[in-house]
């Protein structure tokens, strides 16, 4: 008799001060303990080495703060989102604040697959004035390419930033910023074209902008 297809759910959740410099895989690793805390059975692959079957949206750059994150799980049991929320909200550390489950379709595409772009609000003290802000993301929007280098390697960090603007009121950094695999903008890099530092930042990403879950593709 064939085993039971896992249910895949979908947990929308916040990173938050207690957690600011955790890495990915530690962040990984601490959604695997809340689960078994939590007491959800965890479907696991199949092969010689099994694996919990978690699947992190996109990673978050180490030092950054997020609301609206999105992990996908398989359980072994179909579940109520309603109580796996209780149950995480109730095991999960602190600095992982959980704000949301729902079901979702098996056939959809892995997550990373559906995410075009991160959403971004960052403060600094760093800030010159509004109009000199201002100007400065008039002049970066405007600039037909931005070469810069990261590991060694040079790129054109422009295309990866597709809206940036200047909230003068709350003094914060509107970004959008491309997130695909290989093309991923990131919210220091565009700090330090702005010409100021980022380690006087501090950058939330607010949200991930997911395309039409029907195919597997990605956009050339």
């Amino acid at each position: 008799m064939a085993a039971p297809t896992p249910t895949r759910y979908r947990i929308a959740f916040a990173k938050t001060e207690a957690m600011r410099f955790t890495g990915h895989l530690d962040l990984h690793r601490t959604w695997e303990r809340t689960f078994r805390r939590a007491g959800l059975p965890l479907a696991y692959s199949e092969g010689f080495n099994p694996h919990p079957r978690l699947n992190i949206g996109a990673a978050l750059p180490l030092g950054c703060l997020s609301r609206g994150d999105l992990i996908d799980a398989w359980l072994e049991n179909n579940l109520e989102p309603a109580e796996i929320e209780r149950a995480l909200r109730q095991a999960a550390p602190p600095g992982i604040r959980v704000e949301g489950v729902t079901r979702r379709e098996q056939a959809e595409p892995v997550l990373q697959r559906q995410i075009e772009a991160s959403l971004y609000e960052v403060s600094s003290d760093d800030m010159p004035t509004a109009a000199e802000m201002a100007r400065r993301v008039d002049e970066l929007m405007g600039a037909p390419e931005l070469r810069r280098i990261r590991r060694g390697k040079t790129y054109d960090l422009r295309p990866l930033v597709l809206g940036l603007s200047y909230d003068a009121e709350r003094s914060v950094l509107e970004m959008r910023l491309l997130a695909q695999e290989g093309a991923a903008g990131r919210p220091e890099e565009v700090l330090d074209a702005l010409g100021l530092d980022p380690a006087r930042a501090v950058a939330v990403r607010t949200g991930l902008v997911l395309g039409a879950p029907t195919s597997g593709n990605r956009p050339s």
